[in-house]
């Protein structure tokens, strides 16, 4: 192995002799790939580390700058190819996150959405339901938020009248969406 880290293995290495970068490589290989992992704790992904650095090392030979043994070169490359990756793992979990509580936020949406769509529609169902005149109270008490005295006024009838229209239509109503009305009282707070 001492003999991998002479300056004569270096300047095979800067003129491109492969067999001195088969040596180096068939020296150090494995034990780069275990160094990796015990950064990484993902054997695949070290050795991507280490053949990526082997890579480097070959494509840049004839222009590499080595100041160190070859030995400590090649792990501290190896070292901060890891440390890279590792930031980026951590970058994209990051991002991986936001997406998926904006994906979440956007379903919940979207479901939300779909819920009181369909919930409307069994409403505005049961609402047409309604006898006429209870119907057309209730609908100027919810729908254009109308008191009941400006309802008896309008409709020149007792507010008592209104009362018991609105009585009635809400009795009515609850009955027909007695299956709904969690999921309606789910929605009115969520909404509010």
């Amino acid at each position: 192995m001492e003999l991998l880290d002479n300056s004569d293995v270096l300047v095979g290495l800067r003129n491109g002799d492969e067999q001195v970068f088969e040596d180096i490589f068939r020296a150090y290989y494995e034990r780069l790939c275990n160094y990796a992992n015990t950064v990484l704790n993902d054997m695949n992904e070290a050795e991507e580390m280490v053949q990526g650095t082997f890579l480097t090392v070959w494509e840049k030979h004839e222009t590499i700058d080595i100041h160190t043994s070859i030995k400590s070169y090649l792990y501290r490359a190896v070292y901060n190819c890891c440390l890279n990756k590792l930031k980026h793992y951590k970058v994209r979990k990051l991002h991986g996150e936001e997406f998926k509580n904006q994906s979440d936020i956007l379903l919940d949406d979207a479901s939300q959405n779909l819920v009181e769509i369909e919930l409307n529609s069994l409403v505005a169902h049961a609402v047409d339901l309604l006898p006429k005149q209870c119907k057309h109270v209730f609908k100027l008490s919810r729908f254009e938020n109308l008191t009941y005295s400006e309802i008896a006024e309008q409709l020149n009838i007792s507010v008592k009248t209104v009362e018991n229209h609105m009585a009635k239509a809400l009795k009515i109503l609850r009955k027909q969406l007695k299956d709904y009305l969690p999921v309606l009282v789910w929605l009115f707070f969520m909404r509010n």
